[in-house]
């Protein structure tokens, strides 16, 4: 935040904390070694030991949130009838083989009962009395090969009125079994909202309620179906946290022909799929990436370099400026892992990559404060998604398994550095959602409509200016199955179709002008655009020809925030000089070459994802801290320079400052600070110490 007058004037950094804009969630209570610094901390499960958890971060000035799991979790209470009397397990969701889905034990994914939403219900009320102000209900996740418990079976013939069929039989069975993992979900978290909303009226609060999940595309990768965007219109849900990270965007997929991991561009598409789950309905969503991830046999830069990619993807989304900035962080600063240098070796977190989280974690917070300016190519262009994705997965007849209807429209636009959103079918019917378009892409293939609803609004944007590339070869075998557009069987018309009669075009057209807009029709299964090596090329000539000198390709994706500018897959700054976040160094990184051996080239670094400081901001005639841990205010009056760090114990800060001349005195805590370089040349000063959770002032006299 830049200063209008540096003579005597006394900054308080962090973001008010009523705006809540950094948070983690832990199991443990609170300990030095864990004090992130954010916000909020989200305490996790609804154990007896919950409301001493919830008094020990509170206690240490955080706020603090309730997180527990909805699909699963310690909840034998209710499995073997202790909560109500009647035994529930056979709510474990089981697989065609007759084996439950679970965490080991009995800890079982549940096929949640009109009971469970009650148990939960219940579980929360000990978080309520404990005085948290929100609450996080996790994860509800149906996997695709359940669906075969006695439990499951009951909500069936209650929900069709019918006999409960195999879904590995037919994929019309398939199709009605994956609806109803989709609304069990979604009535057992209406459930909880309810009575929350319920305490907060008798008790004239007003306690909060979201909902972290994966994103769509991970859900449908991985063959777990979870309500996703329906939530946002249940009553008493305030948002999400997007859980997108290496776990999830590491998931190889498929383009021009080559199966690999693409973490950065998977994570942008994940990251945009949540953003346009809230976009234009008032809920929130923070971003979450973890410095380590599930799998705990990678090794620490494996983790190292996913995480930038991870982070540096969701800071590209200009429209969001909140973030969970770890999950478990005791796994990651108490945890042991593989040696990067010797993979035998389980080492604990290397002081480097401790350093680069606490100075990246302290800029997550002041980001909300500044403007956004994307520097990235051809605004406007969307790639159609639907939650059904997550509904044709599994025998018979399948989706494609590496989700390659979606990639293969989706990916060449990254590739090409423009920013592609995943536009939500289900939400086009919301005002306005479709207006910041000029471009989509959408097939049918692996998804399909929910509702009749979502095409007068498709076709109403069309005929106002915006052009629709569809994209099919019709022969996905869920065309047929019995829904709202073949009057539940008794025809074989497809949804294609319905769209194209509300468009008003015919059906095989393949070019047509409507009102002054107009619609593509590509007769190509978009899957084998995924696997052809010359298959961007098609979708990309549509796009030159539609946009015309709209079409701006770049090499990557660039976001401006502020002094801060974030690059990603190859994407430039339009700087001389700056200091890239991901070096826990915090040296001087150049887009133009120099002899000073101080300077090091950008593209020297084989790392594609910058999250940098542009030095231009910082003047060289003042004193002001550029980068480092957690600030809690600065001062600068006349020749001197003091402020307040805080931050985790064992974890060693490095600092970079402006500084208009070599300091004549450095203290930390009233002692002397030796660890400093001054370099006269750029007018910097490093400065390094041992951090401490307790406050620690350091006063510079220059």
């Amino acid at each position: 935040m830049l200063l209008a007058n540096l003579s005597s004037k006394t900054m308080n950094l962090p973001p008010k904390p009523d705006l809540e804009r950094t948070c983690f969630q832990t199991s443990q209570p609170y300990s030095d070694r864990l004090d992130l610094r954010a916000d909020v901390a989200i305490v996790y499960g609804i154990g007896k030991d919950m409301p001493s958890r919830v008094d020990s971060w509170r206690n240490r000035g955080y706020r603090v949130h309730l997180m527990t799991g909805v699909a699963w979790g310690e909840y034998q209470d209710y499995l073997y009838g202790r909560f109500d009397g009647i035994n529930h397990e056979d709510e474990a969701q089981t697989n065609r083989q007759g084996d439950k889905i679970g965490h080991g034990g009995d800890v079982y994914y549940m096929s949640p009962g009109i009971g469970y939403g009650k148990y939960l219900s219940i579980g929360v009320q000990r978080a309520l009395d404990a005085g948290v102000e929100a609450i996080h209900l996790e994860e509800p996740e149906f996997w695709s090969a359940a669906g075969y418990s006695g439990g499951f079976k009951r909500e069936w013939q209650a929900h069709y009125n019918e006999p409960w069929q195999p879904q590995h039989e037919s994929v019309d069975a398939r199709w009605r079994s994956s609806k109803l993992k989709y609304f069990l979900y979604r009535r057992a978290l209406q459930q909880v909202f309810d009575y929350v909303q319920a305490y907060n009226r008798k008790n004239n609060k007003s306690v909060r309620c979201y909902v972290p999940t994966h994103s769509l595309i991970n859900y449908a990768s991985w063959g777990i179906v979870s309500p996703e965007s329906s939530l946002a219109r249940l009553d008493g849900c305030d948002g999400y946290i997007a859980q997108v990270w290496t776990g999830t965007s590491r998931t190889p997929n498929v383009y021009r022909g080559k199966k690999e991991e693409r973490t950065f561009e998977t994570a942008f598409l994940e990251y945009g799929a949540m953003m346009n789950l809230v976009r234009s309905t008032g809920r929130r969503v923070w971003f979450l990436a973890d410095p380590v991830e599930d799998n705990p046999d990678h090794d620490w830069g494996d983790y190292k370099r996913n995480w930038e990619a991870t982070l540096t993807a969701s800071l590209l989304h200009p429209d969001v400026a909140d973030y969970e900035i770890m999950p478990w962080p005791e796994r990651i600063y108490t945890g042991s892992y593989p040696s990067s240098e010797d993979h035998s070796k389980r080492v604990p977190v290397p002081e480097k990559y401790a350093t680069e989280l606490a100075n990246v974690t302290h800029a997550l917070k002041s980001l909300g404060n500044y403007s956004v300016k994307s520097r990235s190519g051809t605004k406007g262009v969307g790639v159609m998604v639907s939650d059904s994705l997550m509904f044709e997965r599994g025998d018979p007849n399948g989706s494609d398994q590496d989700l390659s209807h979606i990639f293969g429209l989706a990916l060449p636009f990254v590739m090409a550095g423009v920013p592609i959103e995943p536009v939500q079918l289900e939400s086009v019917v919301l005002p306005h959602y479709l207006d910041r378009y000029k471009l989509i892409y959408m097939t049918y293939r692996g998804q399909k409509p929910q509702s009749a609803d979502v095409h007068g609004p498709i076709a109403d944007w069309v005929r106002k200016g915006g052009t629709l590339v569809f994209v099919d070869d019709d022969g996905d075998p869920f065309n047929h199955v019995r829904e709202w557009w073949n009057d539940e069987g008794k025809n074989s018309v497809i949804p294609r179709q319905k769209l194209f009669q509300t468009l008003g075009i015919e059906d095989s057209v393949d070019r047509a002008t409507v009102g002054r807009g107009r619609v593509v029709f590509v007769h190509k299964d978009p899957t084998a655009i995924a696997y052809d090596p010359q298959g961007p090329e098609q979708l990309i000539a549509i796009a030159k020809e539609v946009l015309g000198r709209a079409w701006r390709p770049e090499t990557g994706l660039t976001v401006k925030r502020g002094p801060y500018m974030i690059c990603g897959g190859g994407g430039k700054p339009e700087f001389l000089e700056a200091i890239d976040l991901f070096d826990p160094d915090l040296r001087v990184l150049t887009s133009a070459a120099q002899n000073d051996p101080g300077h090091f080239l950008i593209d020297q670094r084989a790392n594609l994802c910058h999250f940098l400081v542009d030095l231009r901001a910082y003047p060289k005639d003042k004193a002001r801290f550029i980068a480092g841990p957690d600030l809690r205010d600065e001062k600068i009056e006349g020749h001197s320079w003091s402020g307040t760090f805080e931050g985790q114990a064992g974890v060693k800060a490095v600092a970079i400052l402006r500084m208009p001349s070599p300091p004549k005195m450095m203290r930390v805590e009233g002692r002397q600070l030796r660890d400093a370089e001054y370099r006269s040349a750029d007018k910097l000063l490093w400065i390094r110490f041992p951090m401490t959770a307790k406050p620690q002032r350091v006063e510079l006299v220059y």
